[in-house]
């Protein structure tokens, strides 16, 4: 009866104009309470409004927003302050929502987000990818472009209402992960304007029955929009936990997104079963923490020990059918 009472009392507290330099909680009947955070506890965290403090079960919690946990940004004078970025060692590279923004429709949120996907192109196939930041910095899969230097990246932008199609070839690789089949790359061409990108989300925050799409280029056909539900945020495949969606992946999505109906990304594509509705995501946490730690997965071209390789681990899977191995798109 308490944990009830409790709650109802932050669900109602959220919509209340708060001071915006404060911690967050977000909960899972999409409210949000604004505060000093006193302690977090186990099950538990304490929360000081100003007036009163609350105790809300970490159960009924989504997200907890720490303003220590943000970098300041420097706002020079006479010009809007831009969007919260979530920074690593070196340099921003990333942005993620500090409010859970509302679900909006698929067409809505393509219209807004569709121009950050794009085409990876290689000699030897192609993926695809989306741009993390205007500068440039995109993710894609590494087996979307394994062994291969020379590479393109085809992006549609918007001109006032049609689609223009421009291929960038001066793409750098930046830094690869080959466990869990991350790259970031970088366009370099001098001609190259700022781009449209997408907003980070949290894969944990997902809900098994869950409305999800993602974008991407299944056998070249650019910029495909298919929907589905998230089927298992946790399974298993080869020691490695991958969001499973009905979302339809066919090769060339690899390396494209899987977004929430509010238009944030929550995994990266990158392989299916055989059969209709079985496809799979890497979760974007991970994604975060390989862009976090990219140092440690730099690649140089002119140091023949980097990429780092290592021992293909031992694999159960040659023990099981065929038929229910995973194929990378």
């Amino acid at each position: 009866m308490l944990t009830r009472i409790t709650i109802s009392c932050a669900v109602l507290l959220g919509a209340l104009p708060l001071a915006s330099s404060a911690d967050m909680v977000q909960l899972k009947d999409k409210a949000s309470v604004s505060g000093k955070i006193l302690a977090e506890k186990r099950d538990v965290v304490i929360i000081d409004l100003g007036y009163t403090v609350l105790s809300i079960p970490k159960s009924s919690i989504v997200r907890v927003n720490r303003e220590s946990d943000a970098e300041p940004a420097k706002e020079p004078r006479g010009k809007t302050a831009p969007p919260a970025v979530a920074t690593s060692s070196t340099a921003a590279l990333f942005r993620t929502s500090k409010t859970l923004a509302p679900e909006r429709t698929v067409r809505e949120l393509v219209i807004q987000i569709g121009e950050a996907v794009v085409q990876v192109r290689t000699p030897g196939g192609l993926g695809s990818g989306f741009f993390l930041n205007e500068e440039g910095y995109l993710i894609t899969n590494f087996h979307v472009i394994e062994g291969e230097t020379q590479i393109g990246v085809e992006v549609y932008h918007q001109k006032n209402g049609p689609l223009e199609r421009k291929v960038y070839k001066q793409v750098r690789i930046v830094a690869m992960n080959k466990y869990h089949d991350l790259k970031l790359l970088k366009v370099d061409d001098k001609d190259a304007p700022k781009f449209a990108s997408v907003q980070i989300g949290e894969s944990d925050s997902l809900a098994v029955g869950e409305r999800v799409f993602a974008i991407g280029s299944p056998l070249g056909f650019g910029r495909t929009v298919t929907e589905g539900i998230v089927s298992t945020t946790t399974r298993q495949v080869q020691g490695e936990l991958y969001i499973q969606t009905t979302a339809q992946i066919n090769p060339g999505n690899s390396g494209g997104q899987l977004f929430n109906h509010r238009g944030e990304a929550v995994g990266v594509t990158n392989m299916k079963m055989s059969g209709e509705g079985l496809g799979f995501a890497i979760p974007i946490d991970k994604v975060k923490d390989f862009l976090k730690h990219r140092d440690a997965y730099a690649y140089d071209t002119e140091n023949p020990s980097n990429p780092f390789r290592y021992l293909q681990p031992p694999s159960r899977l040659k023990q099981l059918d065929s038929s229910s191995s995973p194929s990378k798109e």
